[in-house]
């Protein structure tokens, strides 16, 4: 899975972000703010990370059983999915 490369995370002070860069015609027109765990997750995506991927990277970051990793990655790949924001 890879995140459309017409949106880039953006940090300002100490919030991430997420905006549209480009002329996609179904682009959102603001932001979508994310937290340090949504932010950590988007880059992986950023890179083509694949779910699997994205459940053992939040495994080594976080203190949090695999359970709780995956049924978080599991909401956060169907927001972006809802929000058509995959290539």
């Amino acid at each position: 899975m890879k995140i459309k490369s017409t949106y880039q995370l953006r940090e300002v002070a100490g919030e991430f972000m997420v905006v549209s860069t480009g002329t996609d015609e179904n682009a959102f027109n603001g932001v979508i703010m994310l937290n340090g765990t949504g932010a950590f997750l988007w880059k992986l995506l950023e890179n083509g990370a694949e779910r699997d991927e994205l459940i053992a990277e939040i495994l080594k970051e976080y203190e949090v059983d695999k359970a709780t990793a995956t049924i978080g990655v599991d909401d956060f790949i169907a927001d972006i999915k809802k929000a058509d924001l995959f290539e």
